[in-house]
């Protein structure tokens, strides 16, 4: 399971932090309006953070699972900062895979290039999509809600194959879909939707979801929620 988390965490991060950037081009079609109004947002970036978050992790097939409650917390500078205040569960998938999400963000924080996995024009094609639905979730698309579809422009891990949720301004509301290649021999079909909200004025991740095929593990499930107490300097009541 861990390839597929690891993976995960480094494209999710770059998603958190910085989500639109690169070159609009010229498209076609009744949901024009619908990716200009989206591409061309100018929001407040997410700068700085203090959250707990909940993780939880299994492997159904194996009888393996257990969850994390960590403080997490991204400084003006940049640096990213965590403490785990509670875990239980499988001692390997602690290990392997929760912890190791918090790890692996902390590092691409510092040394990797967002601009890799960025919901941007250099990364993808937009279309719009005013029929297609979520992979993971069972309950259908929101009333308000306007699908995108975004098909990556190279075969990377850091890249999805799937959607974006946007309201009628072009506020981001949901990522969701397949990435774009496998992590490993080991893992394939690695679907995830991940959830964001407007907070303080500023729009963060909320939740994230994912489920991997893992050969001899089967089904590995991954889900990581964020309770916001202070977002770019304001306390969150």
């Amino acid at each position: 399971m861990k390839p597929a988390i690891c993976c995960l965490a480094a494209m999710l991060v770059s998603l958190s932090v910085d989500i639109v950037a690169g070159d609009r081009e010229p498209r076609e079609g009744e949901g024009n309006a619908v990716i200009e109004r989206f591409l061309a947002r100018e929001d407040t970036p997410l700068r700085e953070y203090r959250a707990r978050r909940t993780l939880r992790a299994a492997s159904p097939r194996l009888g393996a699972h257990a969850s994390l409650e960590a403080i997490t917390e991204l400084t003006a500078g940049g640096t990213f900062n965590y403490r785990v205040v509670r875990e239980e569960g499988s001692g390997s998938v602690r290990t392997r895979v929760l912890h190791a999400v918090l790890r692996d963000e902390k590092r691409t924080l510092e040394q990797g290039d967002p601009k890799q996995s960025r919901l941007s024009a250099d990364n993808y094609r937009f279309t719009f999509e005013p029929g297609r639905g979520a992979l993971l979730d069972a309950t259908p698309t929101e009333p308000g809600e306007l699908l995108i579809g975004i098909t990556p422009r190279r075969s990377d891990v850091l890249l999805v194959d799937g959607t974006i949720a946007v309201d009628a301004s072009g506020d981001l509301l949901r990522v969701e879909g397949r990435l774009a290649k496998n992590p490993s021999f080991w893992t394939s079909r690695v679907e995830v939707v991940r959830r964001y909200a407007r907070i303080a004025g500023v729009r963060v991740p909320v939740s994230t979801t994912s489920v991997a095929q893992v050969k001899i593990a089967g089904k590995s499930e991954f889900e990581m929620t964020y309770r916001y107490e202070s977002i770019n300097g304001k306390t969150v009541p």
